[in-house]
């Protein structure tokens, strides 16, 4: 039952409830021979009580006996157990605990504090922990009564509510398995995870939720039920339920019945799967264990230095994915830990209304995907733009300060200079109190790459965004940032617990980053090949990532090994850092995606901002303000994407091509400069495939679904610059002036191949093929070499037009 608030605002105060609970309230008895790595037996016995408090215990007083043989780091097996990473000292040494033992804890010490809040009719309605933990027993004996069976799935279909949340903790007390399923899942996805995981109950939101799994039921053999709780059924079928009355099921199940089931569960079995969005490949299936979710959340909040409730309430706002790692850390774990009050976005909080939401809470914690905080950083550039001419010269002088000042702040010097005070007072407070992160404390990103200058922009006002790093295979966080301690780009240091390590490391220092502690996970169900390629024989998670430590411990991620685009000449080469130079560069730019793997060059595919969809989230052909805004300080009145490309734009190109070249100007090697590009006529998103849930780039699919443009890059013998440009016949003449001798180059290109030895060998042959041959095998030449070339080359190249 949800209970009202009196207001609409947040309650960090404890407050009287009147709800109890007959949950005999025991604690599952474990043996740590079972869970621990390389520790020998302990001889003091472990007995069952009555709290959670009696079960916290120092890991030197526990005996744990094994009902089962754990058979070592890891486990493809659902029912399978792992030995438990336990330290000698730390935080990597305390006493594991299931989910449960923790909730317990917390309800002990917060249970008349607000934990969950949702928006109904215009008024937050809250539950408190105490509350909170009943619903969840309610309906883990309402799991029990519709037949869930043990290690199996309770498959979560949804925008994040408090019944996502309470079925999700239900599942794991009733014995089965939490997963949560991405909302843009098409049937067959949804199929896909629910076969998988043999899912017993599927909890949707909505009727169009509902409509994917009834098209697929039929293939569903261990499918017993399906329970709506976001809006009133439509149709009553056999077996489907909705929340309130699912909650009533398990009434005449005894609470020994789940109790024994509570009992019979240990750390270091799974309770969670975490799909994998598939981005290249099938789904993975991460098997997270009672350890990996309660210890992670707990290293984590002290890495983050979180407060806990009966000190300051924190309060956070839900609306990133809950079927992602990093939502179900920030938004149940994390929380449950400090007794911190989670609040629920409206479903629609990515299309516009989660600042309105930010606002009304005021949150004092904030993750946001890199594509939120550019989506805020480009509104908020926008309104400035339309402001006074004195307003933006305040505005540029308060930034100027912030950026300065805090860029100190992160190099350790502390005096803070009189003008900041001035400008806070001016600036910086007003823009706080507009995003309603006025007294957010830790703003944080993560899930994907973001940019520099992002990150400089929100310095600039006094919002440090500090970036986290982990995956789904870490149970989330690996490494953080906090607000004083913390390097622009790099990813911060590793939680205290784990260890880095960088492997086969070149000689700059970078290798693949790769982790040890005991958020690392179990393994992939069913995937015994894939869980060997992923943890090693001495039991480190090889992430796949491209990374270096400094010498205070910070970590940098430089690229995804398998991102990395191979050139035909041998050359490695990451992608993320040109294409975000080039979005950086460039405004208009949406996505970009470097091109050119075993290729002669690079190349680039690349967007337009564009309005989308608000209903489906669809790119739609008309520009975004800001883009229309860009468009005509160039002198364009393009409105449209396709107006752009249909005509060229001239404006619109020349600016993407003076862009690029200035991009190139800074290319490390010859290897890296953007060749070619071209514009696609709809941006990238979550519903045409190309994007991830959380807006990460799904690169194989881009690669298959542009395959044809991709290709046009390397059949057309048009110079540099945007395909189908015909830039070998520029107004020089620089690559069509025929003569008595075959092709003409210019004097400076002529001397430029001169130079070159490798030219210079084969110059005759290329001559004796005719002028037409000699012009196509010189440019086929200019771009496969591996060449070094004067500065006065490179000018001719860049400024033909």
């Amino acid at each position: 039952m949800l209970c009202e608030a009196d207001a609409p605002v947040t309650v960090a105060e404890p407050v009287p409830v009147a709800c109890s609970h007959s949950d005999p309230q025991g604690s599952a008895g474990v043996s740590l021979d079972d869970v621990l790595l390389n520790s020998p037996a302990r001889t003091v016995e472990v007995h069952s009580s009555e709290t959670a408090e009696d079960t916290k215990m120092e890991r030197s007083q526990v005996s744990y006996k094994a009902s089962s043989p754990t058979s070592g780091l890891w486990t493809t097996q659902r029912d399978g157990e792992v030995k438990l990473r336990i330290a000698e000292k730390g935080l990597g040494s305390k006493a594991p605990k299931t989910v449960h033992e923790l909730f317990q804890e917390t309800v002990k010490k917060y249970s008349s504090y607000y934990a969950l809040a949702s928006k109904k009719n215009g008024k937050w309605v809250k539950l408190t922990y105490q509350m909170y933990y009943n619903e969840c027993w309610k309906a883990a004996k309402s799991f029990l009564k519709l037949g869930l069976e043990r290690f199996h799935g309770v498959c979560i279909l949804g925008f994040n509510a408090a019944e996502w949340i309470i079925a999700d903790i239900a599942a794991i007390l009733a014995g089965g398995f939490a997963v949560g399923i991405y909302t843009t899942n098409s049937p067959e996805a949804c199929h896909y995870v629910a076969e998988n995981c043999n899912a017993n109950v599927v909890i949707v939101e909505n009727h169009k939720q509902l409509q994917k799994i009834l098209e697929i039921q039929h293939k569903l053999p261990d499918l017993k039920a399906i329970v709506q709780y976001g809006e009133a059924l439509k149709e009553k079928r056999p077996n489907l339920y909705f929340w309130s009355e699912f909650m009533e099921l398990g009434r005449d199940v005894p609470d020994t019945q789940l109790h024994e089931i509570i009992k019979s569960q240990k750390p270091n079995q799974c309770c969670t799967l975490i799909y994998t969005s598939g981005t290249t490949g099938q789904p993975k299936g991460v098997m997270l264990s009672h350890d990996n979710l309660t210890w992670t959340a707990m290293a984590a909040g002290c890495s983050l230095l979180l407060t806990d409730a009966d000190t300051k309430q924190e309060l956070v706002v839900s609306y990133l994915p809950l079927s992602h790692i990093a939502a179900q850390i920030t938004d149940i774990w994390l929380p449950m830990i400090h007794g911190a009050q989670v609040f629920f976005a409206q479903p629609d909080a990515l299309k516009g209304t989660l600042v309105e939401t930010l606002r009304e809470v005021r949150p004092t914690c904030f993750l946001g995907v890199p594509r939120v905080w550019e989506k805020m950083e480009e509104r908020m550039k926008s309104i400035g733009a339309k402001s006074s001419a004195f307003r933006r010269k305040v505005a540029a002088w308060a930034k100027e300060i912030g950026l300065q000042t805090n860029l100190g702040r992160m190099n350790g010097y502390y005096d803070i200079p009189m003008n900041f005070h001035i400008a806070k007072h001016l600036v910086y407070k007003k823009v706080q109190k507009a995003i309603g992160l006025d007294r957010c404390t830790r703003c944080y990103t993560g899930a994907a790459p973001i940019s520099r200058e992002t990150l400089e922009f929100f310095l600039s006002l006094d919002i440090p965004v500090l970036e986290l790093y982990g995956m789904s295979e870490s149970t989330g966080p690996h490494t953080a940032s906090t607000p004083h301690m913390f390097r622009l780009s790099s990813c911060g240091k590793h939680i205290s617990g784990c260890e880095t390590r960088i492997h086969n490391a070149d000689q700059y220092g970078i290798g693949e980053v790769c982790f040890s502690g005991r958020h690392v996970f179990m393994g992939y169900l069913n995937m015994e090949d894939k869980t060997k390629e992923a943890i090693d024989e001495e039991g480190w998670l090889h992430s796949g990532d491209l990374g270096k430590l400094d010498a205070h411990g910070f970590l940098y991620i430089t690229g995804r090994i398998k991102e990395l685009i191979i050139t035909a000449g041998g050359e490695n080469i990451p992608p993320v850092p040109i294409e975000d130079a080039v979005k950086a560069a460039v405004p208009i730019i949406s996505n970009a995606m470097l091109v050119g793997d075993k290729a002669k060059f690079v190349a680039m595919l690349l967007t337009l901002k564009c309005n989308v969809n608000t209903d489906t989230g669809e790119p739609r052909d008309d520009l975004t303000p800001e883009a229309i805004e860009y468009c005509q300080r160039l002198g364009s009145k393009a409105t449209k994407v396709s107006e752009i490309i249909r005509s060229k734009d001239k404006d619109v190109y020349a600016a993407i091509q003076k862009g690029i070249a200035a991009v190139n100007e800074n290319a490390i090697s010859n290897a890296q400069r953007i060749q070619k590009w071209t514009l696609l006529e709809k941006d990238f998103s979550v519903f045409t495939g190309e994007l991830g849930p959380t807006m990460k780039l799904k690169r194989p699919v881009v690669l298959e679904k542009y395959k044809d443009q991709i290709a046009q890059f390397y059949t057309d013998l048009d110079g540099p610059g945007p395909v189908g440009n015909n830039l070998r016949h520029c107004r020089s003449g620089a690559w069509s002036g025929p003569s008595s001798g075959g092709f003409v180059l210019p004097k400076v290109l002529a001397e430029a191949f001169a130079m070159n030895p490798e030219f210079r060998t084969h110059e005759s042959s290329f001559r004796a093929g005719g002028s037409t041959r000699y012009q196509e095998l010189s440019f086929d030449w200019f771009y496969k070499a591996d060449w070094s070339l004067p500065r006065a080359w490179q000018d001719c190249c860049s400024h033909r037009a």
